[in-house]
């Protein structure tokens, strides 16, 4: 394995021309800033010794979520490109104008993961989401793109995907998440739009956003491993859960529960919880603990996320709710 120190700039991946055997840095070029300096996205590059599929791994399609860049860090350091077949392409920060703000949104107050598949001649977030997928994300053959909770939030570690179709079924399984929300791709997310050119896609969820968390960082990489060996782009054996652990929770559907009036949030329930239809799932109380409301669950379900900023106005989340 080789990898090279000084990171060439490239204008897309179909630049890209490396030996096979090796692993290699670059910098892609996606737009300029106020200043007409180019706004570049970090990327590393695994050509097998063999030829196959391209695997994209994308990270930080929102600013703050930085648990999948120490995923892909670790990936690439643990690869062995001597075995592999096929390519492993790692891009570690999608949304470079958020990441360099830690923000969640684009400069222009919109959310990169819902603009996609952009516009040539959209506004700000649009062109970025547009040359994305010009540039990078059409390149691939297979997508697992690695996201966290927002801020004020934390999730569980899951899967969005498809359960319909064979393969993406496949990859979410392979991740050994707790939990996978059966989700049709049929929205402006990265990974929607990875599906309309034919490319299947996953979301995995790893864990809570502005922080590394090493457990979940773990998990991913193995969860990545698996995919690779089920691709057939290398020959380790898949990693099964522990004996101790179940397998992943499966919803049909999810959605968020809001609040109907602001003041101070009390979420009642763990993550992961089985809650009932009629059980008490959180209480809000005003700015002198006077209890305002409290709310109940509106049917059977197991909690994927939840809020965990008190202070919260009316129409803030309560908690994400899976309906297994």
């Amino acid at each position: 394995m080789t990898t090279n120190t000084e990171a060439p700039t490239i204008l897309s991946l179909s630049e890209v021309d490396q030996p096979a055997g090796t692993i290699r840095r670059y910098w892609l070029r996606i737009i300029s800033d106020g200043l007409g300096e180019p706004v570049r996205i970090p990327i590393l590059v695994a050509k097998g010794k063999q030829d196959g599929p391209t695997l994209g791994v994308t990270a930080a399609v929102h600013g703050d979520e930085l648990n999948g860049i120490r995923v892909i860090q670790r990936l690439f350091s643990d690869l062995d490109v001597e075995e592999l077949t096929g390519t492993i392409i790692g891009v570690l920060v999608v949304n470079i104008p958020a990441f360099l703000r830690q923000t969640r949104v684009y400069t222009d107050g919109f959310d990169l993961n819902h603009v996609m598949p952009g516009k040539e001649d959209g506004r700000a977030s649009e062109v970025y989401a547009f040359r994305l997928m010009d540039r990078i994300i059409q390149h691939f053959d297979y997508l697992l793109d690695l996201h966290t909770a927002s801020r004020g939030r934390v999730n569980s570690y899951y899967v969005r995907a498809d359960m319909s179709h064979e393969i993406t079924r496949q990859l979410a399984i392979l991740q050994n998440p707790q939990l996978i929300v059966h989700n049709p791709p049929n929205d402006k997310t990265l990974r929607g739009s990875a599906d309309a050119l034919d490319i299947p896609a996953i979301t995995l969820e790893v864990g809570n956003p502005g922080v590394y968390q090493k457990k979940l960082i773990r998990s991913g990489i193995e969860g990545i491993h698996n995919a690779l060996s089920y691709l057939k782009m290398t020959q380790d054996e898949i990693i099964q859960p522990s004996s101790t652990e179940s397998g992943p929770i499966l919803c049909k559907r999810s959605y968020w529960i809001y609040t109907h009036t602001g003041g101070l949030l009390t979420v009642e329930v763990d993550l992961l919880a089985e809650v009932k239809k009629g059980d008490l799932i959180a209480s809000q109380r005003d700015v002198f603990g006077t209890l305002k409301e409290q709310y109940l669950a509106p049917e059977d379900g197991v909690v994927i996320g939840k809020s965990t900023m008190p202070v919260n106005r009316s129409g803030g989340r309560v908690l994400h709710l899976g309906i297994v």
